[in-house]
């Protein structure tokens, strides 16, 4: 039987799912923002970290996912890497 992490890391193979569910999925598209605007700024996580005041690992914990930010760490963040944080709520589709 198929496990699930291993079905999941199958079907991420293929480019177009890839593009959808970071679409739907907010945790994730949160995360490819974080990223996103890291690498824009040209921006190392060690050199990201130094801005933030924090350490290399911190970052690499928020950019995995592995941790629920603050608003005002995204704040921060949005700061360090030269971009500005903006939150929106959107009626859900019914």
């Amino acid at each position: 039987m198929t496990k699930l992490k291993d079905l999941k890391a199958r079907l991420m193979e293929d480019a177009e799912l890839r593009e959808e569910y970071a679409r739907v999925n907010e945790e994730y598209a949160l995360i490819e923002a974080l990223v996103r605007a890291r690498t824009a700024a040209k921006l190392t996580q060690a050199e990201l970290a130094r801005r933030l005041g924090t350490t290399q690992s911190a970052v690499a914990r928020l950019e995995g996912g592995r941790v629920s930010p603050s608003f005002a760490t995204l704040r921060r963040y949005a700061e360090a890497t030269g971009t500005r944080l903006t939150v929106g709520l959107v009626p859900v589709d019914g």
